[in-house]
């Protein structure tokens, strides 16, 4: 009986330990955590022993920062039903949320009159005015640690999607907030500042950068902006309706700025060369002109297995540090076409031992030092045409995952050129226009030749579009021979080219040969220009260049 009784006590021990553990088990799941006693906050309502579940958002900023400091969070862009979903419930003393006001940017607005096809820049001139894209008054909202957002993204696959003026707003908004808050200590003293958007789309990437996002779980977007980067965002204008301020331009606010808070980083100016060697003696006299304005910038160009050991050679005796890509082919462009391996300038992106480079082409010279350039952000760049930018000089970021985004909507985003300016139009919608002067273009109509032949004298660069300087005689521009390509041809400008040709090192000069093709296709324009009798008589002139007999093979 004894023995009975004592086998029954062990059994009701046993019971007893399985029980307690299972029960102390279940305490550490639903309390132990952290994390689970801070999302999970006893609210006083009606019904005394109801739980909340706070928003994804609070979860993952709880994770990224792990931290117990109470938090101020900024809702934006949300309506009343809204908020209530995305507010905290309960523990006032950890969260403080508010909602940001702002006034909606006018319906009326198109994304147009941000992004003008010309405006004025005459510096002697009242400088042109940009339509209000409505700010929150930051002040207000100076002590924020996280901005939830929603983003709009109604047909954002979409050009008019793409290019939706309040999308823009709504990101800008988020930007100035982080901005205001991260740096109200001073700008030397960054408090932590997140970002979380709500929203299938995301942000807009030419505001908030890749390298920033710390996860994506379903449409929650969380960032931790690199505030020095994107406060230099801010500080540009809304859209291309005004200049990116030019150094030694103005006494802008805004310019002094960026002038104190420039960064101590390695920069350089890159090239591009694929395929052939038919740009080796541009780029030797590219080098050589920027040489020329004392830039204190490395020179790096970029290469495949087409370029010959022989132009290496050239290219680095000129100044540039060589190293060698794989080239991209571009997915728009026909077969054999000028511009099949356009997309090789995305490698740019890759260069991340850089924290900005300046792209530069081949067909450009520079006349003026332009380092002034590498104060702004990426995508500056000057216009081209319609509301596009011109991708001959461009202010880069480099970034891995800029570079791998890139590569996967090469396939999916159109080009309306084939190449790599019309992709990168469709990526980066939102740019900073810098003045023409930093990338005069050589193109003309028709009737306009009193400006061709009185190029300003004060221009940072001229890119040489239709055919090349190198291609044709010293003696005149060649594309006068051609009638469809008189709306590259100035005279003025090719003779600025030769010059920087005068002063190359005579052990360059080998380098900008003709060769009997070259030759021979000059000569037969020449033929056919006076068989036309075209009216700019070009075609006359003696030809005096001793490079039609020292041809090179």
């Amino acid at each position: 009986m004894a023995h009975k009784t004592l086998h029954s006590n062990q059994k009701l021990f046993t019971l007893s330990l399985i029980l307690l553990s299972l029960s102390l088990l279940i305490f550490f799941i639903f309390f132990g955590s952290k994390n689970n006693v801070v999302n999970r906050f006893k609210v006083e309502t009606d019904q005394p022993n109801q739980f909340f579940t706070n928003p994804r958002w609070f979860d993952l900023i709880q994770e990224e920062s792990n931290s117990d400091k109470k938090i101020k969070v900024g809702l934006v862009n949300l309506n009343d039903e809204e908020v209530s979903q995305y507010e905290v419930h309960g523990n006032g003393s950890l969260v403080d949320t508010v909602r940001v006001h702002f006034d909606r940017v006018s319906k009326v607005r198109e994304w147009n009159d941000f992004f003008p096809v010309w405006i004025n820049e005459d510096s002697n001139l009242q400088p042109p005015t940009c339509p209000e894209i409505p700010m929150p008054r930051l002040e207000e909202y100076w002590d924020l640690s996280v901005v939830v957002a929603k983003v709009p993204c109604d047909g954002w696959t979409s050009e008019a999607g793409m290019r939706d003026v309040f999308r823009l707003q709504v990101n800008l908004v988020v930007a100035n907030l982080l901005v205001r808050s991260g740096c109200a200590k001073g700008p030397d003293i960054k408090r932590e500042v997140y970002a979380v958007f709500i929203g299938h789309c995301g942000p807009m990437p030419e505001i908030f950068r890749c390298d920033d996002l710390l996860r994506k779980e379903g449409d929650h977007w969380v960032y931790k902006p690199e505030l020095k980067r994107l406060k230099q965002k801010v500080l540009m204008p809304p859209g291309t309706c005004q200049i990116a301020y030019p150094f030694g331009k103005t006494d802008n606010a805004r310019e002094n700025k960026l002038k104190n808070r420039q960064f101590n980083h390695r920069e350089a100016y890159v090239t591009v060369l694929h395929s052939s060697d038919a740009y080796v003696c541009g780029a030797i006299a590219l080098a050589q002109s920027i040489i020329r304005t004392n830039s204190t910038k490395d020179l790096l160009l970029l290469h495949d297995e087409h370029v010959s050991p022989r132009s290496l050679t050239g290219l680095r005796t000129a100044g540039w540090k060589t190293r060698q890509i794989e080239r991209i082919r571009s997915p728009f462009a026909k077969k054999g076409s000028y511009n099949e391996w356009n997309y090789s300038k995305l490698r740019i992106w890759l260069l991340t031992w850089y924290h900005k480079v300046v792209f530069i082409d081949s067909d450009l010279l520079v006349f003026k030092n332009m380092d002034w350039v590498f104060h702004y952000p990426q995508i500056s760049a000057a216009g081209n045409d319609r509301t596009l930018f011109n991708s001959g000089i461009m202010v880069i970021e480099p970034s891995l995952c800029t570079f791998e985004d890139l590569m996967l909507k090469s396939f999916k985003v159109g080009s309306y050129n084939g190449g790599d300016q019309g992709f990168l139009n469709e990526v980066f919608t939102w740019w900073h226009r810098l003045p023409n002067e930093v990338n005069f273009l050589k193109y003309f109509d028709r009737n306009d030749s009193l400006v061709r032949e009185k190029i300003p004298d004060d221009l940072s660069a001229i890119h040489y579009l239709g055919l090349k300087p190198w291609m044709c005689y010293r003696d005149y521009d060649c594309n006068w021979d051609i009638k469809e390509r008189q709306v590259f041809a100035s005279d003025k400008a090719h003779e600025k080219w030769w010059q920087v040709y005068d002063e190359m090192a005579e052990r360059l000069k080998p380098y900008c040969g003709l060769s009997p093709h070259m030759n021979w296709r000059i000569k037969k324009w020449r033929r056919i220009a006076k068989k036309l009798s075209l009216p700019d008589e070009h075609w006359k002139i003696g030809v005096t260049d001793p490079r039609q007999y020292n041809l090179v093979q």
